[in-house]
């Protein structure tokens, strides 16, 4: 499916919500589809995306520069990003082995495993193309302290917090995406990360829902607030590293 239209099928509750952003959203992305051209679609994008902020809710945007301090080494920051993109993708496939029962969602995180080893490779590839070295993997403090929000109760409530894990670390992401394409000075990269963007929204939408759907709704919004405000208790201490949640 085309990844803008996979990106619009965000859960009924913030549709009502944010009626007027996502009318709008649709509206725009429909004549541009129709009009389709890859450079011209992007840019476009990117400009709608400066409201994505609000929708994901985060409390503390990053500040821009980081992306002087990510630019500053390159190697660095694709090397630490190439393994994020691993890491998310075993974490799909984690939550995989926890849901046998829900071939839907089974499904559902398979493409986003595949899309997220797709994502490695890509980055790797650019990482060759450049002649730079491919590092070892990298300890990501930022995950590590929001690994230790998520709840050790009952197993609804285990994975319930498992997938607004997940969605906490894809919205940061694509928000650290946003600020690379905005700031820094390297063509290609800044049109990689502009697709990527794309990506990172798509998966966010699709870990909230799949925790709405294994939840309660209300218990799931309440519980998604507290984490916007642990993550915002954390990021303060990042945003001073070259990798992409540092």
């Amino acid at each position: 499916m085309f990844p803008l239209f996979r990106f619009l099928i965000i859960d009924i509750e913030y549709q009502k919500k944010y009626q007027y952003f996502y009318s709008f959203l649709l509206k725009k992305h429909l004549k541009l589809f129709l009009n389709f051209n890859k450079t011209s679609y992007l840019s476009q994008f990117i400009l709608i995306l400066q409201k994505i902020q609000n929708m994901f809710k985060l409390k503390l945007p990053t500040d821009p520069r980081w992306a002087n301090i990510a630019e500053e080494n390159i190697e660095e920051i694709l090397t630490d990003h190439a393994w994020c993109e691993q890491k998310a993708a075993t974490n799909a496939i984690g939550l995989i082995t926890m849901l046998p029962e829900y071939p839907g969602i089974v499904t559902e995180l398979l493409a986003i495993a595949q899309e997220e080893l797709d994502h490695f490779n890509q980055v790797h590839e650019i990482i060759k193309k450049r002649g730079y070295a491919f590092g070892r993997p990298r300890k990501d403090d930022y995950v590590n302290e929001l690994a230790k929000f998520i709840i050790q109760g009952s197993r609804e409530d285990l994975i319930v917090d498992k997938m607004l894990f997940a969605a906490m670390i894809e919205a940061r992401s694509c928000e650290r995406f946003k600020v690379l394409t905005e700031n820094i000075k390297d063509e290609e990269l800044k049109e990689f990360y502009k697709e990527l963007m794309i990506s990172e929204a798509n998966h966010y939408t699709t870990f909230i829902g799949f925790a709405r759907q294994l939840g309660d709704p209300e218990k799931v919004n309440k519980r998604w607030d507290a984490w916007l405000e642990y993550e915002a208790s954390i990021i303060k201490s990042y945003g001073n590293k070259e990798t992409i949640h540092g």
